[in-house]
């Protein structure tokens, strides 16, 4: 048992309405937002949908924003949501620098690149909203709106992305890393994934009806949420009131297909036990669930199977996507929304449209119904079996004494968790693929982009399944399975993965079609394979890990953000060894999309595509190998949102205390520059004032730029330790490098003078 957190603020934006006052009207009324197509510019009227009631203009009008101000729908819904949520916790601008902010998307911009993808390509027009297609900068637009917050990072899970950003935010207090964390998600509706869930045949032409017999298919749906989530002590120190307590979660993966569920619901029945073993209680004690329920054949099934196994007796079970329609990444803090007014309202939300029985499934509320609702569970899975169920409780329900797992414990059992053991890295980029070959006779490019250099893959992949797949996620495979075998692991306790873009290949191959050929016949594969946890969840299915899962796309820190989640996990000790990735793809034409756009491939800067992958452990046994011994040691990681030059000297001091270190004890400082001469400059006064006149490090010159290009950073780095040490051309300046043996290595990596990461590794 853990003690509870604290939900402080809760916003809420979708179908049924703008805030939570009309929400709650419209749930009690049995009022669904569903309807015909109103917004969206699409071919297919055919489909019914749940879209916000708003234009993009009567947004911006409502949140006092230009008419002309560089914005996606995403971002603009996440704003209202946003905005309520805070206002709830009385969070004012001045207090946002101590409050973390996490946001889970997957659409991010495309609704933008979308409409203006053909004039990306032909010439300058729009180039402006290039910047804003990626989902790290949906999260920090919405963020931005209100002021500067300490931490913030972007979860994308499809479905659960959401919900996962939820756990982390829990995490992240259970840690002591921040005592308030703002979580949640957006996403609108666009053509693009309108198209991409046709392709796969599971949109229904009526409203849907969830755990129906004749259930068809989904309705789409668009919308946010946002909850504040506090420690206990902070908010009784602020004396604000908690509107429910999180009292357990759990995230698993059902480790079966690339976008249908397992006919037994294993990813499902694991999640939501987890959540129950958190929070301590048997399932006897949960009065409600609010389901996945999508609507489809596969999923209802599937989830009914999951809610068996785990109930002897299933509690009262509904979904509420009939009233909002598939809020996609955003539908686990949405509903999570929907719970927190069943609890205070004390009523079940009705499962809307449901009037026949399905073969052995189960039968949902389908009646309005008062209740007094102690514990309820929220259900959010996403395409490649991420699977999260989040364990809300009344805030009436009395705090639990504080015992053996309480925060102080946590507290003390972080801080003397020791060492986070590197066994093995992997990586497959412009260098020789598999090796570190680089070190002795580096591959030196004159080009502006150029692509990985591939091995046969027949290894990892059979050739069946590798002509469907794209070379992103070949690569995976081969740097996680070759990352697992050298570190002498069959499986890991957890696989995070960060990238900046996701399968960009598959994605272009759609759009492309799209724009081109119109909304008839386009390919489900592209599709399937186009968002970003594609990459995590296939490594799973590939190595049959049932265990934790989690995918990270902001911009330059997607793999620090990945990190951190294994590093809090280890200190927690929730896990005992974890599989870190980094991925990242560019082809031709994004290269040269991205380099309008400003975003990369200035000045002299090359631009790379990149694999890695990384095997920790907290449990490292002396190994009489010295093939298998560890590389290195991960002993400090801090992440900063907008900070000031002060805010990074601090810490940077903090870091190195926690480690027991000084700057004295840094041999090396390893950075990202990369031949943009604006941000190389910022790097090197930067570096001077933070660091003095320790020797730099460069790697992205061997490597190419991308947004998950400090993956890359933390393999050479670990290399070098393991070598024992630094090849003369990875120094910045080549008369200073310094035949020195390395024994602690500080990598600085910075985003856009935005997001700022420091990453300690020692021998």
């Amino acid at each position: 048992m853990i003690a509870p957190i604290y939900i402080t603020g809760t916003g809420v934006v979708s179908a049924i309405g703008i805030g939570k006052a009309a929400t709650l009207e419209a749930l009690l009324n049995n009022r669904s937002g569903v309807g015909p197509l109103k917004y969206l510019k699409t071919e297919h009227k055919e489909f019914p949908v749940g879209e916000v009631k708003l234009t993009d203009a009567e947004m911006r009008e409502r949140l006092g924003i230009a008419p002309d101000a560089v914005t996606t729908r995403t971002a603009l819904m996440g704003m209202l949501a946003l905005g309520e949520a805070l206002d709830e916790a009385r969070l004012t601008p001045d207090m946002l620098p101590k409050v973390g902010f996490i946001s889970g998307t997957t659409v991010g911009g495309m609704d933008m690149s979308e409409q203006f993808y053909l004039d990306y390509l032909s010439g300058d027009a729009h180039k402006e909203y290039i910047a804003v297609y990626d989902c790290g900068s949906c999260s920090e637009m919405t963020a931005g709106h209100f002021g500067k917050f300490a931490f913030a990072t972007t979860l994308a899970t499809a479905c659960s992305s959401a919900a996962n950003a939820v756990i982390q935010g829990a995490n992240m207090i259970r840690c002591g890393k921040a005592d308030i964390v703002v979580v949640g998600g957006s996403e609108c509706i666009t053509k693009f994934h309108l198209n991409g869930f046709n392709s796969l045949m599971i949109l229904d032409t009526n409203p849907c009806r969830p755990f129906d017999a004749t259930r068809s298919g989904l309705n789409l749906g668009e919308g946010a949420a946002y909850l504040v989530l506090e420690s206990a002590e902070s908010a009784k120190r602020r004396g604000v009131k908690p509107q429910a307590l999180l009292s357990g979660y759990g995230n698993a993966c059902d480790a079966f297909h690339q976008t249908a569920s397992s006919p037994d619901g294993e990813g499902a029945y694991r999640a939501m036990k987890e959540a129950l073993a958190l929070a301590g209680l048997q399932p006897t004690y949960i009065d409600y669930i609010n389901a996945h329920g999508t609507g489809t054949p596969n999923n209802d099934v599937s989830e009914s199977q999951a809610m068996m196994r785990l109930f002897e007796k299933v509690p009262p079970v509904s979904s509420t996507k009939p009233f909002t329609g598939h809020t996609t990444s955003a539908s686990g803090s949405i509903e999570a929304v929907f719970c927190i007014l069943a609890l205070q309202q004390g009523f079940l939300p009705v499962n809307l449209n449901w009037s026949q029985p399905m073969d052995n499934g189960i039968v949902p509320v389908a009646k309005p119904e008062k209740k007094t609702l102690q514990h309820v569970l929220c259900n959010a899975f996403g395409f490649g079996g991420n699977d999260s169920s989040l364990l809300l409780s009344s805030a009436k329900v009395p705090e639990p004494v504080e015992g053996p797992t309480d925060r102080m414990t946590v507290l003390r059992q972080a801080q003397q968790s020791g060492s986070i053991f590197v066994l093995s890295a992997k990586q497959i980029s412009m260098q020789q693929p598999l090796s570190e070959e680089w070190m002795e006779n580096p591959i030196m490019y004159d080009v502006p982009f150029s692509r990985s250099i591939d091995p046969s893959f027949k290894e990892y992949v059979s050739p069946i399944e590798a002509r469907r797949m794209g070379r992103i996620l070949k690569r995976a495979l081969a740097t996680s399975k070759e990352a697992l075998k050298t570190a002498g692991c069959d499986t890991v306790d957890a696989i995070m993965t960060g990238t900046g873009f996701g399968c960009i290949e598959n994605t272009e191959f759609f759009l492309d079609a799209l724009s081109n050929e119109g909304e008839q016949l386009l390919k489900p594969t592209y599709f399937m394979q186009s968002t970003h946890n594609t990459i995590s969840s296939l490594v799973a299915i590939q190595t049959k890990n049932y265990n934790y899962n989690a995918t990270y796309a902001h911009k330059g820190i997607s793999f620090e953000s990945a990190l951190h989640d294994a590093w809090m996990q280890f200190c927690l000790g929730k896990i005992h060894s974890a599989l870190v990735g980094c991925h990242d793809e560019m082809t031709e034409t994004f290269h040269s999309i991205m380099k309008k756009g400003g975003v990369m491939g200035k000045d002299d800067e090359r631009c790379g595509e990149v694999a890695v992958s990384v095997v920790l452990t907290s449990h490292c046994e002396e190994r009489s190998n010295p093939e298998t011994k560890p590389l290195c040691r991960l002993t400090g990681l801090k992440m900063l949102h907008q900070p000031t030059m002060n805010d990074l000297m601090d810490a940077v001091t903090t870091m190195l205390q926690s480690a027991e270190r000084s700057l004295a004890d840094v041999d090396f400082i390893l950075t990202g520059i990369s031949g943009n001469h604006q941000s190389d400059e910022a790097y090197l006064a930067e570096t001077k004032t933070l660091f003095g006149d320790k020797p730099l490090l460069k790697y992205k010159h061997l490597f190419g730029e991308n947004f998950t290009a400090s993956g890359l950073g933390f393999y050479v780095a670990a290399q070098c330790l393991n070598a024992g040490r630094v090849p003369s051309h990875l120094f910045v300046n080549a008369n200073e490098a310094i035949d020195q043996q390395p024994a602690c290595i500080l990598l600085f990596n910075r985003s856009d003078g935005k997001d700022y990461t420091l990453t300690l590794l020692e021998s």
